[in-house]
């Protein structure tokens, strides 16, 4: 099968294309002909040295793939040879195969494609997770979105509208804005024109915002946080901005409004408590078919231009998802 690979770690332009073994299923696992992959920040991170977890060179990127069911390891029993499937794992998506968790592919709704499937599991996985599980986050309460038109970004904005919150996106320019609108944001920021916390206050007309989703992590940080409600949640997402440079709080603020610092880490979540994700997942499927939720496609790429996709996306060319089809 072909396969992109990280030889060596330091950039995305050492992505190679290249043919590896076949995999195979152990016990608990499965192997999935991939039709589509989902490409994310953490992918460019992880080519970069610079994520959390560092996986043994060589190695494909990719954490979220939608395929067939080609080979079931001893004690798997929800799946079988043939089934249409949709999951997550740490790396290994870029490629014609993967093989992970049994317990961490679904099934792929009726009528939807599996490019749609693809861009799921990692976005709207952590933005469920975090807008649900660690916000709490409630139908009335407003929620700001910061870097709301990147794949998490656009999938919580999309997600805090269909439970009925109002969402306040923050981007960087109209194009972006005008897709967040499209999902149902009510009021825009665009940051690289207005001043956050003046606008926050503007909109909200002095009160805050209930919840701050940042996966951003940057200069914009502390000016939302600023401009948080009395008992609000501020989500710490990533740090897309640059995760060299993680920004700082002072810890009064919290005091000084009552407020919460919450920490969201959906791939350990996973891990941690595969039941509640997987719970998670059934909801968000319901809202799926029924119409609330739709993910956003920028592009398609092949796997030849992965560096490509990387690329367009690190230089926050992105609006919403871009999807690898080998």
């Amino acid at each position: 099968m072909r396969a992109v690979l990280c030889k060596e770690v330091g950039s995305i332009q050492n992505l190679v294309v290249e043919e590896v073994a076949d995999l195979q299923a152990a016990k608990g696992k499965v192997v999935i002909t991939v039709k589509a992959c989902g490409v994310n920040f953490p992918d460019i991170l992880v080519c970069e040295g610079k994520y959390q977890f560092k996986p043994p060179v060589p190695f494909s990127p990719g954490g979220e793939v939608a395929g067939i069911v080609k080979a079931v390891g001893e004690g798997v029993n929800h799946l079988k040879v043939g089934d249409r499937v949709f999951g997550g794992l740490m790396f290994g998506g870029f490629a014609e195969e993967v093989v992970g968790d049994a317990n961490m592919f679904f099934p792929i709704p009726e009528g939807m494609d599996f490019v749609q499937a693809s861009a799921i599991m990692m976005t709207y996985g952590t933005s469920y997770h975090a807008l649900v599980d660690r916000a709490n986050l409630q139908a009335g309460e407003t929620l700001l979105v910061l870097g709301a038109a990147g794949g998490v970004g656009l999938a919580a904005v999309d997600i805090g509208v269909a439970l009925g919150a109002k969402v306040i996106a923050a981007a960087s320019t109209a194009d972006k804005l005008a897709v967040c609108q499209a999902f149902g944001a009510s009021e825009v920021i665009n940051y690289a024109q207005d001043d956050l916390k003046d606008r926050i206050k503007e909109i909200t007309q002095g009160r805050g915002v209930d919840v701050i989703y940042d996966p951003v992590g940057g200069v914009y940080s502390e000016p939302a946080f600023r401009s948080i409600a009395w008992n609000g949640r501020f989500l710490v997402v990533g740090f897309a901005s640059d995760g060299n440079n993680i920004p700082k709080l002072p810890l009064n603020l919290p005091l000084l409004k009552g407020a919460a610092v919450v920490g969201v880490f959906w791939g350990s979540f996973t891990m941690r408590e595969p039941k509640k994700n997987m719970q998670n997942f059934m909801a968000m499927m319901q809202m799926f078919q029924t119409g609330k939720l739709k993910a956003h496609i920028h592009a398609t790429y092949p796997l030849e231009r992965a560096v490509e996709a990387l690329q367009e996306m690190a230089e926050r060319r992105v609006i919403g998802k871009v999807v690898l089809v080998p």
